[in-house]
């Protein structure tokens, strides 16, 4: 790892002492979240930074790889949106991950939570788009090396005090050569968020990174998650759901209720047909990062209409074949025995996310 450019040079390495003095010995008042894969410690360090640590609950062979993978990425990456990886202690048999501390949860518990005190307006929804944008716009255009994130969805976005997005979870991305297409990989992903080109052929491209991200501006259009619940129906994927309204003109009867406001509608409208470019079943035409992150800019700063009418017929011809390809039905994995899968649960824990009983320890 030290040998690659950037390697180990941009992250620390933590003594397990250090580590230990920090989280009071690991101390249980300390945990942020417990997932699968390890607990998360709040700790702080002897000069006072308050940071987040990663510890595994067992040493294997598949997680020790999404660890070193964790770090080279993330020790190549310098972007306001992306967490930042301190660095790593490598003295204890189980490797441990240090983080900047992120204060205010993720960006699935903002929308879904009925918390009063979470800032839901369209303002503030639209930001977040924008910046979660240009972090995955950066990593695939501007990052020293292009990078898919393989597992863009809302609870993989975190939030600082100010509610400004942190994407995070980089253990299953994967770095790519400048003339290098996609990536022939084991389906890896989360139910309602994988593109479904990737599910069927394998291949992971740019713009399967772009499909989970049109999943998470229709969970911020209509507050509902990306597997859900619709009237009296049994649960199906948000997408489904969302491109069965646009085709019907219904849109604004699906938005959440706290941004269909009449002075908002023109821009909300917009965002929708954004999304619904980024959902296209055919990736060819599925918009690039980094046109998205420029459509959502310049609608934030109010200069124009954000898409090109050409463009909006274009994606029209194609997006007309048949609804239930989005369903989450087409994504069955009895047919599909190496795909491996998480759903998308209110009980997602994710890394570095502050627990509300945990406010008053700050």
């Amino acid at each position: 790892m030290s040998s690659n450019e950037g390697g180990l040079d941009k992250a620390k390495l933590f003594s397990s002492k250090e580590l230990e003095i920090a989280t009071d010995q690991y101390n249980e008042n300390r945990i942020l979240g417990c997932g699968g894969q390890g607990v998360v410690y709040k700790g702080m360090l002897s000069d006072g930074r308050i940071v987040a640590i990663k510890k595994s609950k067992s040493v294997n062979e598949g997680y020790l790889e999404q660890f070193i993978n964790e770090i080279f990425i993330l020790s190549q990456i310098d972007h306001r949106n992306i967490v930042k990886l301190l660095g790593c202690c490598l003295e204890t048999e189980v490797p441990l991950l240090v983080y900047e501390f992120i204060s205010n949860g993720t960006l699935f518990h903002l929308i879904h939570d009925q918390n009063e005190e979470y800032p839901r307006s369209w303002d503030i929804r639209l930001r977040i788009a924008v910046e979660v944008a240009s972090a995955i716009s950066y990593l695939h255009s501007s990052a020293s090396i292009p990078i898919y994130h393989r597992d863009i969805k809302s609870s993989n976005i975190l939030l600082d005090e100010k509610f400004r997005a942190k994407v995070s979870d980089f253990g299953t991305s994967r770095s790519i050569s400048i003339d290098q297409t996609h990536l022939t990989t084991q389906v890896l992903g989360t139910f309602g968020y994988l593109d479904p080109e990737y599910f069927q052929s394998n291949q992971f491209t740019e713009k399967s990174d772009v499909y989970s991200f049109g999943v998470v501006i229709v969970e911020l259009l209509t507050g509902k998650k990306a597997v859900s619940t619709f009237g009296s129906q049994e649960k199906r994927g948000l997408v489904s759901y969302f491109m069965s309204s646009m085709e019907e003109n219904h849109l604004l009867d699906i938005v959440d209720a706290e941004i269909g406001k009449d002075d908002q509608k023109d821009e909300v409208v917009a965002v929708a047909e954004i999304a619904k470019r980024c959902l296209n079943l055919d990736g060819r035409y599925r918009p690039k990062m980094k046109e998205v992150t420029m459509e959502l800019e310049r609608l934030r700063s109010r200069q124009g209409d954000c898409i090109p009418v050409d463009q909006l017929k274009q994606a029209e011809v194609v997006v007309r074949k048949s609804t239930a390809s989005w369903d989450i039905t087409s994504f069955s994995t009895e047919h599909y025995p190496n795909c491996s899968m998480t759903s998308t649960t209110e009980s997602d824990v994710h890394p570095l996310m502050l627990e509300s009983s945990l406010v008053q320890d700050l």
